[in-house]
């Protein structure tokens, strides 16, 4: 049977008429964004994103990531659509779409950096997303140059799990296991989502203050904090140093199974229903 995407898209376009355009932050720049125009069932942008493709093997995933635009688009109402799908092949395998930012920053000492996204989650009811696990993060661009995991610092500024209305913000970084941020768990907080619409995620970085000890990375979900670290409570340089001090790189994908979640069972949906969407992603620094 041939794959229309009109049938699905049609549900989960954005009220908007016009542009989603990243917001306005009153004593910032908006430095960097995509909002992802475009023709639906088209890919976003391959100049500003690396759409990747075949498994990573990594946590236990089952998830093979594809380029096709079955599993990453642009609606065509200014919003990228991430979205999983089970094969039909008997064997429990599952596809899905994962994008990485060729675009890269780093917090800017003397100021406050922010990166951001607006995000939805497909409407099939939470009990039927066993096993999906969205996330909007950022890894040092140091593991694309021969560094390795967790020492080139990883920032989860939004993962729900199991279609769970809880927000999860974690830092990753130093060694594994152990380490600084208690590796492989890392240093996280969470917060109650109040449903699968549209919400803010953002993490902000604030090195006004000249000093890595007293600088902080803070977490919130439409603006109100659930997650703070500091180089104090942190304490350790070469660590904090990675995550704020060091080129990052934005992440979206939607992993299937794996070490955290577990995996689908019977009630798992697929497709647009089990989707992450993303209205634009942004990067802003303080004037």
């Amino acid at each position: 049977m041939r794959f229309d995407s009109s049938i699905f898209l049609l549900p989960f376009l954005p009220t908007l008429v016009s542009a989603w355009y990243p917001p306005t932050l009153q004593g910032y720049n908006l430095v960097w964004y995509d909002q992802f125009e475009g023709n639906s069932a088209t890919l976003p942008n391959t100049g500003r994103w690396n759409i990747i493709n075949g498994k990573l093997n990594v946590n236990n995933e089952l998830e093979t990531y594809s380029s096709s635009t079955r599993t990453v688009q642009v609606s065509g109402g200014y919003t990228l659509q991430i979205v999983p799908w089970r094969q039909q092949n008997g064997n429990g395998d599952w596809i899905s779409g994962r994008i990485e930012s060729t675009y890269t920053f780093t917090p800017q000492a003397g100021k406050k950096t922010v990166a951001q996204a607006d995000i939805r989650f497909g409407s099939n009811p939470t009990n039927t997303k066993a096993g999906i696990w969205p996330a909007f993060w950022l890894l040092g661009q140091e593991l694309r140059t021969g560094g390795s995991w967790p020492a080139c610092g990883e920032l989860d500024i939004l993962e729900t799990v199991n279609g769970d209305l809880r927000g999860y913000g974690t830092l990753h970084c130093g060694t594994n296991p152990g380490g600084p941020c208690n590796e492989p768990t890392g240093k996280g907080a969470s917060t109650v989502i109040p449903n699968q619409d549209w919400h803010t995620w953002k993490i902000e970085w604030d090195r006004t203050s000249g000093d890595w000890y007293t600088s902080k990375i803070t977490w919130y979900m439409d603006g109100v904090k659930f997650h703070e670290v500091s180089g104090q409570s942190l304490n350790d340089w070469t660590a904090f140093d990675k995550i704020s001090n060091k080129p990052l790189f934005f992440i979206l994908n939607v992993a299937v199974g794996g070490n955290w979640p577990g995996y689908p069972n019977g009630n798992t949906q697929d497709g647009y229903g089990s989707m992450m969407e993303v209205g634009y992603v942004a990067h802003y620094v303080s004037y």
